[in-house]
């Protein structure tokens, strides 16, 4: 890698730590870099992988104050997170790399009509007495953090974008609070994908570092950033990330 390639990878760990902590997707800047530095599509997404995990811990950090009060719900929601990430991560080298291309822009889709729609269909259910469960969004969301948890340790472009979705949808909660889970949770989803990745796959040390180093900035960034948008600007700023991100995977 080349003085000016270390300085691009480095960069595009800024911008996806950055990105990662306000809504999701930073994948999609840093995956598309590593491969023109020339690494192969598996040890890019490896060591991508690994190299996002301490822009998480940066991101879970800066926003601390929103998680006072979630603990249970955290301890429920990671556990889920974690297995669903090692089933991710394991089918990562056992499935074709193509495997998720048709469905993840679906996904992705789906997830942003619920962040559109949440507040609308919120108050939909509420009014006919099945409004979502505030202490920990019932089975429904215990099964989609870990069906989103195994798309995260496979690949992890855009998972912030689906557990908003899907955190919105199902906890009666303020939209910075459920960010601030959504940090906690992928972080856990790439940290035990990269545990996985250090004893079963081949990582581009130089790659990941600089990434880790990126990250780590952005993510203290993202938080300031982030905790300073009032819902409204919040959600449209996923949506926006979230149709760049289908755009990007489709074309």
């Amino acid at each position: 890698m080349s003085p000016w390639e270390a300085v691009g990878v480095f960069a595009a760990g800024i911008g996806a730590g950055t990105i990662n902590t306000v809504v999701g997707s930073g994948t999609l800047i840093t995956f598309p870099v590593l491969l023109a530095v020339g690494l192969p599509p598996i040890t890019a997404n490896v060591s991508n992988t690994l190299g996002l995990v301490p822009g998480s811990l940066s991101g879970a950090l800066g926003y601390r104050a929103e998680l006072k009060g979630q603990r249970s719900r955290l301890l429920r929601l990671g556990s889920a997170a974690l297995l669903g990430g090692l089933l991710g991560a394991i089918l990562l080298l056992v499935l074709p790399s193509g495997a998720f291309q048709a469905i993840v822009p679906v996904l992705i889709g789906v997830a942003l009509l619920l962040v559109i729609l949440q507040p609308r269909l919120a108050r939909y259910l509420a009014a006919r007495g099945h409004g979502p469960d505030r202490a920990d969004g019932g089975v429904a969301l215990l099964v989609g953090v870990f069906g989103t948890g195994i798309y995260g340790g496979y690949f992890g472009a855009a998972q912030g974008v689906l557990l908003l979705g899907l955190m919105g949808l199902l906890l009666d909660e303020d939209l910075q609070r459920i960010n601030a889970t959504k940090n906690i949770l992928a972080g856990l989803v790439n940290g035990i994908a990269a545990v996985f990745f250090l004893f079963a796959a081949s990582i581009d040390w130089t790659a990941a570092l600089l990434i880790a180093a990126g990250s780590v900035i952005g993510g203290q960034i993202g938080a300031r950033v982030g905790r300073r948008l009032p819902p409204i600007a919040l959600r449209a700023l996923i949506v926006v990330v979230g149709l760049a991100a289908m755009a990007k995977l489709l074309l």
